[in-house]
């Protein structure tokens, strides 16, 4: 009897562990597959698999020859799953669709629809050359972004530095500070308040942070922000080419894979990372299916450049508006180009000569009162 009670733990304990491994290949599985894919290597992965495939080599032959050689663990095990989904009797779309979020709605669609004509290759050198662009010219934006962004940080660190240990031991040297010239007085007012009150310039500026991350994540909050944005002085016109970017990019590959108008804006709205847009081309989308073109819809409306529309109606009128719209985006990529490049050159300008004001202006408020005594010292 006990010889059975201890065969049966035996066994309860094999199955347990065997359970055990189950779980943590299915979680360590799940793990993976939401970790984020960078766009280049998406990039490769697609024109790789473009180029075997196009020499007559199936999928999973494909992709098995690409986790070989693959270094990378998180992307050798995503091309392990993708196999695995394959063979278990998914297409391509229908995985990569499955796979986390690494993979955009307008990524599947244009495989999906190239699936259907066994054109697959095709389809996958085109996502290559879009993904490239679109990571492209986001970047730029980004960079154009930063740049200033940065400088602005610095110099208000560089700013409170001086305020809080330069200035106050400087001041010590004057007697009545009652006395002293305006410009001074201001200087000392606004270091005594930095000294004092550092901790409240840091709260107000973690919490508008916050304020505005919480607003942003609302309905209203996030439209009222985008638009803020696509009305900054000059920055808001550079977002507005990289949107229309993007729009007319993707919405030329999705037509030309033979995706509907409607479910191509539909996909469309979700790319182009900006609510104000999003619902503009889902009201265009809703207008498309009353029997309205797009070049109709469009006219008049400020997000939509006059070139652009005319254009649109071009390509509707001749029936090669997915022609006619990537020579659109191909423009703007280099109208972004070019915009980013003046901005570098107009803010190193701007730049030297803001922070030429705030020394000048700490230096005078602090060398007046001095040149004030000397000019005492020698009268007497």
């Amino acid at each position: 009897m006990s010889d059975f009670i201890i065969l049966d733990t035996k066994t309860t304990e094999q199955e347990l562990e065997q359970s055990w491994g189950f779980n943590m290949v299915a979680i360590d599985a799940w793990l993976v597959s939401r970790q984020k894919i960078k766009l280049e290597h998406k990039v490769i992965f697609f024109r790789l698999l473009a180029t075997m495939v196009g020499a007559g080599l199936s999928i999973i032959k494909s992709i098995t020859i690409l986790a070989k050689q693959e270094k990378n663990p998180i992307l050798q095990k995503a091309y392990e799953n993708i196999i695995l989904w394959i063979k278990s009797w998914k297409n391509l779309s229908q995985t990569l669709r499955d796979y986390g979020n690494n993979f955009s709605d307008s990524e599947c669609s244009i495989i999906e629809s190239w699936e259907k004509t066994g054109k697959l290759n095709l389809s996958l050198i085109q996502l290559a050359e879009q993904v490239e662009k679109v990571s492209s010219i986001s970047k730029k934006l980004k960079g154009a972004l930063t740049y200033p962004a940065a400088i602005v940080v610095v110099m208000i660190g560089a700013i409170m530095v001086l305020m809080t240990l330069v200035v106050p031991k400087i001041v010590e040297i004057f007697g009545d500070k009652s006395k002293l010239p305006p410009l001074t007085q201001i200087l000392m007012g606004t270091s005594d308040f930095f000294v004092n009150y550092w901790w409240l310039v840091i709260l107000l500026f973690v919490g508008m942070l916050t304020a505005i991350a919480f607003w942003r994540q609302t309905e209203s909050g996030h439209y009222r922000f985008d638009n803020i944005m696509l009305h900054l002085p000059i920055a808001g016109k550079v977002m507005q080419k990289v949107i229309l970017s993007k729009f007319t990019r993707v919405l030329s590959n999705l037509l030309s894979s033979g995706i509907s108008i409607v479910e191509s804006l539909r996909i469309v709205s979700d790319v182009v990372d900006n609510e104000v847009y999003r619902q503009r081309i889902l009201l265009l989308r809703e207008d498309i299916k009353r029997g309205i073109k797009i070049g109709e819809s469009l006219e008049d409306d400020s997000l939509f450049p006059e070139m652009l529309v005319q254009m649109i109606k071009v390509g509707e009128e001749t029936a090669k508006l997915d022609t006619i719209i990537l020579k659109i985006a191909d423009f703007y990529d280099e109208e972004v180009d070019t915009t980013i490049n003046s901005i570098n050159k107009l803010l190193e300008p701007i730049i030297i000569v803001s922070m030429a004001i705030m020394v000048w202006f700490i230096a005078v408020g602090i060398m007046q009162p001095i040149m004030n005594l000397a000019d005492v010292v020698s009268e007497k």
